[in-house]
């Protein structure tokens, strides 16, 4: 089987993966098309031996980003990697697998129906042709390409002196943001993303802290079904900003116990929140788990 490629210094070449020292000459793809690689992307890494709670963490932050339209990176590896990929196949988005071996292997091979999904929409890379083995060398060096892909990198849950750092020495090379999702101080996975914290790193709270740093705008959830005629007048009026109980009220003409009722449907149906008394139209997006 032939696979298409993208050629260093040739149209279709991602402009970010460009910028890097010393980029793959080609990348050998399987899946989608190759213009998936120009679009904004995110990469996310961590440990293999990750927690439950980097897990969900991973798959949470995965889905809200690919949901967004970012495009989520990663390396097909075990744990963080496998749970940032099922997060965003579970958005409905698009991801990248980026391979340390060649383009027509799987691995780890527990991976394989993984990269199947993963390349019926998006796509699966390697800078290495059919045949080539997984080598351990050949691991910091596909770390490049993820960092080299994205506009930003995501650090779930790292040890000390782990490829997921090796991936954020990358990115912060190419001057590129690289976020950390805090741990607690007694874990050991958490010792490399608490010391990218401590130097520099930008500490992540929700998807939106990396949405804002990229400029993207989370589309606005879909209402949900079923809604009465007054809570729909109020979720369309608060499509517009925050707003008091008062300034609803005057803005859609409805009474005041007429709006009290259709707020407290839109915040049963998680559509709107409130804060210092005002309510607005919630984005979707929560703190990790």
């Amino acid at each position: 089987m032939t696979f298409p490629t993208v050629t260093r210094g040739r149209p279709g070449y991602p402009r970010l993966l460009a910028e890097l020292h010393d980029p793959p000459a080609r990348l050998y793809l399987r899946g989608g098309p190759a213009e998936i690689l120009s679009r904004p992307a995110v990469a996310m890494v961590g440990a293999r031996s990750c927690s439950p709670y980097g897990a969900q963490v991973a798959r949470e932050l995965a889905r809200e980003l690919a949901g967004a339209g970012i495009v989520v990176v990663s390396g097909l590896a075990r744990g963080i990697d496998g749970e940032a990929h099922r997060g965003a196949l579970a958005g409905g988005g698009l991801t990248v697998a980026v391979l340390g071996c060649g383009i027509d292997r799987d691995y780890p091979r527990a991976h394989a129906e993984l990269a199947r999904r993963i390349a019926e929409s998006g796509l699966v890379v390697s800078e290495y042709p059919e045949g080539v083995e997984p080598a351990p060398w050949r691991f910091p060096a596909r770390n490049r390409i993820v960092a080299g892909l994205a506009a930003a990198t995501v650090v779930v849950e790292a040890r000390e002196c782990s490829g997921a750092l090796i991936t954020a020495d990358f990115a912060l090379e190419l001057g590129r943001d690289v976020f950390a999702v805090p741990g607690e101080i007694t874990s050991g996975l958490s010792r490399g993303t608490n010391d990218l914290i401590r130097q520099g790193a930008t500490p992540l709270l929700t998807a939106d802290d990396v949405l804002e740093a990229l400029g993207v705008e989370r589309p606005p959830p879909a209402p949900p079904a079923n809604l009465s005629a007054e809570g729909e007048a109020v979720l369309d009026f608060l499509g517009r900003g925050a707003a008091s109980l008062d300034e609803i009220s005057q803005g859609t003409g409805a009474g005041s116990a007429e709006v009290a009722v259709a707020l407290t449907e839109l915040e049963l149906a998680g559509v709107v929140a409130q804060g210092d008394g005002r309510y607005r139209r919630t984005t979707g997006g929560r703190g990790p788990p």
